[in-house]
């Protein structure tokens, strides 16, 4: 009788918090919520099954709390840009608060997170992002990574020039000029 009250209470409360207007999502057990869904080795592919079925935005629980989940660019561009203010709110994960003690624009809340994503967005766009100056810089480092790669005749290549280019990119956006890739400084 106490397990079936137990059980009866907790479909309740269950209920009780769907009323908060939050996006849908798995049904959570007892105490663990929906982390029995999720491989903690590749939380990434478990929340990306779990959005098949419940679309882009969904909330997923995590023991007691309560998370909502974005997948995908466009679900992440919308709410940062259309729904912003919502998630100053936020409250503080602790591991990440252990990390970065608040900081930075994905663990920041409140005030700080408002301030952090407005200095991010300006200097973004002050470099370029958003513009075609990107753009071109990408197109011209691409350039050079054809040449390199055509440079072995068909032979094997190191990856690590695969991950210069990003870099690269960076360098010029940043400072207006890209390093040869066999610059010592660049490598250094």
């Amino acid at each position: 009788c106490a397990l079936l009250l137990s059980a009866a209470l907790y479909v309740l409360k269950v209920f009780k918090q769907s009323a908060l207007n939050l996006p849908p999502g798995p049904f959570p057990l007892p105490i663990i919520g929906n982390l029995h869904l999720l491989d903690i080795r590749r939380q990434d592919k478990s929340l990306m099954k779990i959005s098949e079925k419940y679309g882009p935005v969904f909330t997923v629980h995590l023991g007691f709390q309560k998370v909502v989940v974005l997948t995908g660019y466009e679900a992440v561009k919308d709410a940062l840009l259309n729904t912003a203010d919502v998630f100053a709110d936020r409250p503080a994960i602790p591991i990440f608060y252990h990390i970065q003690h608040g900081n930075g624009v994905f663990f920041s809340s409140q005030e700080l997170w408002k301030t952090t994503r407005r200095f991010t967005i300006a200097t973004m766009r002050d470099l370029g992002m958003g513009k075609h100056l990107g753009e071109e810089r990408m197109l011209e480092e691409l350039h050079f990574l054809i040449e390199l790669i055509k440079s072995f005749k068909g032979g094997p290549c190191q990856l690590r020039f695969l991950n210069m280019a990003p870099t690269n990119i960076t360098f010029a956006i940043l400072f207006g000029k890209r390093f040869d890739y066999e610059d010592p400084t660049f490598l250094t």
